[in-house]
């Protein structure tokens, strides 16, 4: 065969395509294997965040037995991690696993118009403020918060005498992406609209970055839900999050 004829065998030959994800579709493999990949643990087909700063973990996207028992690998027995996905996994953990929690959310990404305002009583929070920070926490319950979870990003708050009310932060991070976190008030100030502004002020800091933010939330959460989406963020996709541990 002359070399026109290879030229078009090569041209016409099909060619296996993998799949295309968007980064928001695994986000936490996104993350961790991305710009957080010095936060991560655990190789092959799994990751997860270093134990201290937030029990999120990942499976690749082509999730299978390989990947829980890179997961395994990882995770110490009685450890619990959580993984993101479409689907719930109850009554779907393979051998090593079992389901110590599920629950439903929505992932939700700012549109174009969210460009964020920054707020001039908003205060970078650091190392001395973590005692605060998880006093808050543990108030709010807004979801997983260590004491160096504030590390996987930038955290804001507002004070009140000098007390911290209400913060809002960064958290797992897909290149090109930012996800808004940790957003809560102290009940007794609720409905002042405080939330609303350090979720502004945050995804201002995102923006100026050329990134875009994102948050998880609860499908109960329907008061944040609503907030949400009057600050410009719209629905993207349905979540199940699952905390498996490890035995």
């Amino acid at each position: 065969m002359n070399t026109v004829g290879v030229r078009a065998l090569v041209r016409s030959a099909p060619v296996a395509c993998q799949p295309v994800h968007h980064p928001l579709d695994h986000v936490a493999w996104s993350s961790l294997t991305g710009p957080h990949a010095a936060l991560a643990t655990g190789t092959g087909r799994a990751r997860r965040y270093r134990a201290e700063l937030s029990p999120f973990a990942a499976l690749a996207p082509e999730r299978d037995e390989r990947g829980w028992d890179d997961l395994r690998a990882a995770v110490a027995a009685g450890e619990t991690v959580v993984v993101f996905g479409d689907t719930p996994l109850t009554g779907a953990l393979p051998a090593g696993w079992e389901m110590a929690g599920e629950g439903a959310g929505v992932q939700m990404t700012a549109s174009d118009a969210v460009h964020g305002t920054p707020d001039p009583e908003a205060v970078a929070l650091g190392a001395a403020d973590v005692p605060e920070m998880l006093a808050l926490v543990a108030r709010t319950k807004p979801g997983p918060f260590t004491a160096r979870t504030r590390e996987l990003g930038t955290y804001l708050g507002l004070r009140r005498d000098g007390r911290l009310v209400a913060m809002a932060g960064e958290r797992m991070h897909p290149a090109g992406w930012t996800e808004i976190s940790a957003v809560c008030t102290d009940p007794e100030l609720r409905g002042q609209g405080l939330a609303a502004r350090l979720v502004l002020a945050v995804a201002h800091g995102v923006r100026a970055r050329g990134e875009t933010p994102f948050l998880h939330v609860a499908v109960s959460n329907t008061s944040a839900i609503r907030l949400y989406g009057a600050l410009g963020f719209t629905h993207r996709a349905d979540m199940v999050f699952s905390a498996v541990r490890a035995v």
